[in-house]
């Protein structure tokens, strides 16, 4: 498995160093960061005061997401609203209500159905100018102003690893549940300067990937 959330809370193992069954793989805790791209975006954009949080409702990390930025963004001093999307492509009303309420950024949460549409969410926050922080690596290579998760491609490697340690006879249950070790934050300046947007230096100096 390559899992989002956390394999423990699911039930699908019994503990990350000893899963006890017959699952085992890779965490990437998606879900989990938010509080850290919501910073993130309010580092890049301090003037912002109400940051719009993009949710999938049905999604299993939901909750977790929901409460993990509403707990953040107090102490940041901005007001975080939450916009709940089921990933169908209803967003254009979404984007609409945002810009009444004068969301000053957006953060779009970690969910495969976000992440299907992230090219309509892209446009939709160029079109509102909405400067906009996502999950993955690719966003910002496709046009989002940030991205902060982990290295899809690590887990799958690690998948890939212990795929051929079973077929060799390992048990699942005895191989640890790996957790993430590397996190990427990237950048894109050319989608900054569309937005009118001054990265300040510190930032990007910790970034690591700028795309100009």
């Amino acid at each position: 498995m390559v899992m989002a959330s956390d394999p423990v809370k699911e039930g699908l193992v019994v503990s990350l160093n000893r899963p006890g069954a017959n699952v085992t793989g890779a965490t990437v805790y998606a879900v989990n960061m938010e509080s850290k791209r919501v910073a993130l975006l309010h580092e890049a954009v301090p003037t912002a005061k109400t940051i719009a949080v993009l949710v999938n409702p049905a999604s299993p990390g939901a909750e977790l997401q929901t409460r993990d930025v509403q707990e953040a963004a107090p102490r940041l001093g901005v007001e975080a609203v939450i916009f709940d999307a089921d990933g169908a492509g209803e967003f254009d009303s979404l984007f609409a209500t945002m810009a009444e309420r004068k969301a000053g950024a957006l953060l779009v949460t970690a969910d495969p159905s976000l992440y299907e549409k992230r090219q309509q969410l892209i446009e939709l926050a160029a079109r509102y100018r909405l400067p906009a922080i996502y999950e993955w690596r690719l966003h910002a290579v496709e046009g989002g102003l940030m991205s902060y998760g982990t290295v899809l491609t690590d887990a799958y490697s690690q998948v890939g690893h212990y795929a051929g340690r079973i077929l060799k006879g390992e048990k699942p249950g005895d191989l640890p549940v790996v957790q993430p070790t590397h996190f990427q934050f990237v950048i894109n300046l050319k989608t900054a300067k569309t937005l009118g947007l001054e990265i300040p230096p510190t930032l990007s100096a910790r970034a690591d990937e700028v795309i100009e």
